[in-house]
């Protein structure tokens, strides 16, 4: 494999090899590649059984929220308005948190492939950023589901409700006229008799006891809609893809302290542009808010202030890590450190 960095912290030429030894021909790392990704195959197998045994459960737990905010607003639930739209989502569902779950094994095989052609200082800076890839993207997906999606799916659901929501008119019962009750029961009961009905207040459903040619009961249910001007009826390919595509957002987005670190080793910035351009990164981190949240302030202020935090840990990061430190070799105070990029040989690579 050849070498990603020389000894110095430098970039070298692609098509160079740290050491003679290390080399090995073309067919020999086709060899090798195809065994790794054999290995990564059937390490994944299993993780996709156990995804689909569990897929229920899963897409229950990614559609939990947008259910939750829905009911609290009185607007039932999540729709499936197609005859292999909910078939779609548990495969969907299944697979992504298989890779999910087997993304470490992946990454081993991977690194098993490339790690040969390393240097060790090289690999000092993979065992630094994927730690701290993962719990950046750990933490990002925690924040999303916890303090950001309740926000913007309650903003969303308050929003279609609110447009052209027409005034109901009342007026006095007529003489004479009783308007009948319906027991309020905070659960079904156990056996109910053929015939009853009853609401249920958890549910907020109408649920009637039918009886059946066979003898049995069985209790069917009315859903109950909160007066909207739009009755807000999710399907359930739409939230899944707005759901997968937040956390793709999320996920992404905090990876901005290691875009920090990377063109800090690379010499494109360092402390002094950081604060200079404090006041630019605000506005960006605003501008990326705006236009990945729904538009709602408190929204916007959930996602622009953790990007702006973000930026700054990227700097300490910066400070607290640099090149040097990471890849072993710590810089005399008189000499600045040393770019990542550029060209250059180290020792290993002379003749």
């Amino acid at each position: 494999m050849p070498a990603l960095f020389s000894g110095d912290g430098r970039f070298t030429y692609l098509c160079r090899m740290p050491e003679p030894e290390f080399r090995m021909p073309l067919g020999e790392h086709l060899e090798d590649l195809r065994r790794r990704l054999v290995f990564a195959m059937l390490g994944l197998l299993p993780i996709v059984v156990l995804a689909f045994v569990f897929g229920d459960d899963l897409l229950a737990f990614v559609l939990a929220p947008a259910t939750r905010v829905l009911h609290e607003q009185g607007q039932g639930e999540i729709q499936s308005t197609g005859a292999l739209e909910t078939f779609s989502a548990y495969m969907r569902i299944s697979f992504i948190a298989a890779i999910v779950v087997g993304s470490p094994w992946l990454l081993y095989q991977l690194w098993r492939f490339v790690a040969p052609g390393l240097h060790k200082h090289e690999k000092r800076f993979v065992y630094f950023l994927l730690p701290l890839s993962a719990v950046l993207t750990t933490t990002g997906v925690v924040f999303l589901f916890m303090v950001v999606l309740p926000l913007i799916l309650k903003f969303l659901v308050e929003f279609g409700t609110g447009v052209a929501n027409a005034r109901i008119a009342t007026a006095p019962l007529p003489e004479g006229v009783v308007l009948p009750q319906i027991p309020v029961l905070a659960a079904d009961p156990t056996s109910p008799p053929p015939g009853s009905f009853w609401l249920n207040e958890g549910l907020q459903k109408l649920r009637l006891a039918l009886p059946m040619g066979d003898g049995s009961v069985q209790v069917r249910s009315i859903d109950l809609y909160k007066d909207a001007g739009i009755r807000q009826q999710w399907r359930v390919s739409d939230v899944m893809s707005m759901m997968l595509t937040l956390i793709l957002a999320f996920a992404g987005a905090f990876q901005a302290p290691i875009i920090v670190l990377l063109l800090g080793w690379a010499g494109v910035i360092d402390q002094k542009f950081l604060r200079t351009y404090r006041r630019h990164a605000m506005l960006v981190c605003a501008v990326i808010a705006a236009a990945v949240m729904p538009g709602d302030p408190a929204s916007m202020i959930s996602m622009m202030v953790p990007l702006y935090v973000l930026y700054e840990l990227g700097g300490v990061l910066l400070r607290l890590f640099p090149v040097s430190r990471v890849k072993g070799a710590p810089a005399s105070p008189s000499t600045p450190p040393t770019p990542l990029l550029g060209r250059g040989e180290d020792e290993d690579d002379r003749p």
